[in-house]
Formats: C-alpha cells, sequence, structure tokens
C-alpha cells in the first residue's frame, strides 16, 4: 500500500516547539499523523490508517481473500 503525505511549510519554531513535545519519539516516521503532527499535513492521498501503521481496508480485504470473515461492523467508529 503506497500513502504520500504532504506536509505544510514549517517555520523553524513549529518545528522547535514538535521535537519539544517528544510526540515523535517511538515513530517509524518521526512523527503520528494521528497526533499533534495532523495539523501539518497539508495533503494525504492513499491510506491514512497506512500511515497510522497499518492499513486496515486493504489487510482485511487479504485476510477476506484468504477465507476469513471480519466482523460485518469492524470498521464502524465506536463512542
Amino acid at each position: 500500500v503506497e500513502t504520500r503525505v504532504r506536509f505544510k511549510r514549517l517555520p523553524r519554531e513549529e518545528i522547535d516547539a514538535y521535537v519539544a513535545s517528544g510526540e515523535w519519539r517511538g515513530k517509524a516516521g518521526g512523527y503520528a499523523v494521528q497526533g499533534l503532527a495532523g495539523s501539518f499535513v497539508v495533503k494525504l492521498v492513499g491510506s491514512y490508517t497506512n500511515v497510522v501503521g497499518l492499513p486496515l481496508y486493504e489487510s482485511v480485504a487479504l485476510l477476506s481473500g484468504e477465507g476469513f470473515k471480519a466482523h460485518k461492523n469492524w470498521h464502524v467508529a465506536r463512542p
């Protein structure tokens, strides 16, 4: 699964604040699109869940193709 993410141009102060936040620690790409860095994104083409860490729709399709059944409401957000 290919996903492209484009960030806005970040001023030095915003970069420094993000680094100081520590949110980047433990992130494979150095940011969490579902966190503070989500405000940096101006364009995302592809799978949002791929950027988070696992392309859910594509994974369910692959597993379904191999005979594994997903719960009918697996994609419904819960409060």
